[in-house]
C-alpha cells in the first residue's frame, strides 16, 4: 500500500484498508507494507501479480487484486466468503467482548 493503515497515503490504500475493517479482518491476521520507502518493492510487486496498481490484496500468499477487484468483492459478497474460507477475520466471540465503537472504527 502507499503510507501504513495507519496513515494511508492514497484514497485506494484509504478505501483498502477501510474494506477489511468493515469485513472484520483481524489486524493481527495481515501485514502492510509502504511501498513509497521501497520502490523495488512496489516495482517486484506489480511485475510479481501483473498487476499494474497499488494496494494489492494478498491472502495466504494469493493475489486477490486491487481496490477495484476489492471493493467489487466486497459490494457482492465474495470477499466475505473469501475471508471466512481462508480464516482471517475477528472470532465473533472477540467481537462480543468488544465495545461497538471499537468494532466499528475504520483504520
Amino acid at each position: 500500500m502507499k503510507g501504513t493503515p495507519e496513515t494511508p497515503q492514497c484514497g485506494f490504500s484509504r478505501a483498502s484498508i477501510q474494506i477489511l475493517s468493515l469485513q472484520g479482518v483481524d489486524p493481527t491476521k495481515f501485514a502492510a507494507f509502504n511501498v513509497l520507502e521501497d520502490q523495488e518493492l512496489k516495482q517486484g510487486l506489480k511485475e510479481y501479480s501483473d498487476w499494474p496498481t497499488i494496494p494489492q490484496l494478498y491472502v495466504q500468499k494469493e493475489f486477490v487484486g486491487g481496490c477495484d477487484i476489492l471493493m467489487t468483492m466486497h459490494q457482492n459478497g465474495e470477499l466475505s466468503k473469501m475471508f471466512e474460507e481462508k480464516d482471517v477475520l475477528v472470532p465473533a466471540e472477540a467481537l462480543a467482548d468488544t465495545p461497538a465503537e471499537t468494532t466499528s472504527k475504520t483504520m
